[in-house]
């Protein structure tokens, strides 16, 4: 009976957490990945990881900045991984198997300004992207990007106004931002 309570609270802890975290991991997971659905991948093992060490967490200070570091860091790992370096991005399979049209979320946000600054975001170098996308995005403040990234808080500030600047000049060569 004392495993079914402790099983059923886990479960509920877990649909919480998928709840509040769910959509926030997949788009930072993307921020990296740029694959929605190898990101939904990323996210569901950090979920697993979160239920498998259920009893851990009680002794975590900040879960979110816990959550995050997991998933950022699944990230990179994914990056690193031998298939992506020779698959994903040593060939053109995946660009010459898309699907002509578009999918409805994307033809909905094709002509959006929002589209154009995340796919300008997108192209960013990582140390960039990871800093906009974290502080603009996901709301978190210099300290909690500092203790996810283990990186200075200075370091973060100058990120962040290089991060615009660059931004800055990638939308003035568009014909969105020229009016």
């Amino acid at each position: 009976m004392k495993n079914e309570v402790y099983s059923d609270s886990q479960e509920i802890w877990l649909e919480e957490i998928m709840t509040e975290y769910g959509d926030k991991m997949i788009r930072v997971a993307y921020s990296y990945i740029k694959d929605w659905g190898i990101s939904q991948e990323i996210v569901q093992e950090v979920f697993i990881t979160c239920y498998k060490n259920y009893s851990q967490y009680s002794k975590v200070e900040n879960f979110k900045a816990m959550i995050y570091k997991i998933t950022i860091n699944r990230s990179k790992d994914v990056l690193r991984s031998h298939f992506v370096k020779k698959v994903i991005v040593g060939t053109d399979f995946f660009t010459s198997q898309k699907s002509p049209e578009l999918s409805p979320e994307n033809l909905v946000l094709k002509n959006d300004e929002k589209t154009l600054i995340a796919e300008s975001i997108l192209s960013l170098p990582l140390k960039y992207r990871e800093t906009i996308h974290l502080f603009y995005y996901e709301n978190l403040s210099i300290l909690e990007i500092s203790q996810i990234l283990k990186v200075n808080q200075n370091t973060l500030k100058s990120r962040l106004k290089r991060s615009r600047k660059m931004l800055g000049n990638i939308l003035e060569g568009s014909e969105t931002y020229e009016r």
